[in-house]
């Protein structure tokens, strides 16, 4: 992987173009991102104490995952008054951004096939749903993610570059390829490829378990719309959140935007880097008092220090 991104072109660094001359405000941003960087990582660490089974402790990991790729990079750049980065460290942004919202789309389908084994097939979810069975697709969904934006960013480091300014506050496949003097059809046609296995497979699989959910709700008892309404709400609200985020930025990608005001632009193409990792916690029903309690105890910790 090291190798592919160190042959990657002629351009050495790419300039990042949408962060806002901020003056001395970049210090409030800093701060405000510092802190939404802390809040993110210690509900998804403190959620992975709580009881659970397996696919949520995957969707926590894969939050500290891509948390990683995206703030410690967006901290830097805040308080630079240069917004360039190396080529080699643009495209491991680029894999640990793609891949992780690849493990999310993922993770969100294999878990509505989990809800509808739990609600249509009750009797046979522990024979179905076994831990072994549970640990094979969460695996094959990282092992497929990471193969999948792999061949991507092979695709797009070796292309020849006419420029290096991309207008994110991050690195985008898709704004490199754009650059390219090269020709792009084979990262053209793999990228709508990967798009619709990425998103538009992991969708249809949903919609199809959730029509089959509604069939059983509307011919079943009360208590199974209950146990249905339940188990899925949770689910559905972080599809829909992170959906949201996830679809505005691949039409950002393929198309104009220029009529969208660029602040609101930065905004939602952060939207699905930055809320689903802070909502996930809450909708799984993370005890936010317990995020309170260590909170006061490290502020008690540090007046009895000083």
């Amino acid at each position: 992987m090291a190798r592919i991104m160190m042959n990657s072109s002629q351009v050495s660094y790419f300039t990042l173009t949408a962060y806002l001359d901020s003056g001395a405000l970049k210090y409030l941003y800093f701060t405000v991102v510092a802190f939404l960087y802390i809040v993110i990582v210690t509900a998804n660490v403190l959620s992975l104490h709580e009881p659970m089974y397996m696919f949520l402790c995957n969707l926590f990991v894969n939050a500290l995952y891509g948390s990683a790729g995206l703030f410690p990079s967006l901290l830097v750049q805040i308080l630079s008054d240069v917004h360039t980065v190396s080529a080699p460290l643009c495209f491991l942004q680029i894999f640990c951004l793609y891949s992780y919202g690849s493990v999310e789309f993922y993770n969100l389908a294999v878990m509505s096939y989990d809800r509808y084994l739990a609600i249509c097939c009750p009797l046979q979810y522990n024979m179905r749903m076994t831990s072994s069975t549970v640990s094979v697709l969460i695996a094959v969904s990282w092992i497929y993610a990471l193969l999948l934006v792999a061949v991507t960013v092979s695709l797009s480091s070796p292309l020849q570059l006419c420029g290096n300014i991309i207008n994110k506050v991050y690195c985008d496949n898709y704004a490199i390829v754009k650059l390219a003097c090269s020709d792009t059809t084979l990262n053209n046609i793999y990228g709508l490829i990967s798009t619709a296995f990425t998103i538009f497979l992991p969708l249809t699989l949903i919609f199809f378990t959730y029509m089959r959910i509604l069939k059983v709700c509307f011919s079943g008892s009360k208590q199974t719309r209950q146990k249905a309404v339940s188990t899925c709400t949770p689910h559905l609200a972080s599809l829909l959140n992170f959906s949201f985020g996830a679809c505005f930025e691949v039409l950002q990608s393929r198309f104009n935007m220029n009529t969208v005001p660029n602040i609101l632009r930065i905004l939602i193409s952060l939207y699905w880097l930055i809320c689903q990792p802070l909502f996930n916690p809450v909708l799984y029903g993370l005890k936010m008092s317990k995020i309170y309690d260590i909170c006061k105890s490290l502020l008690y910790w540090k007046v009895w220090i000083m």
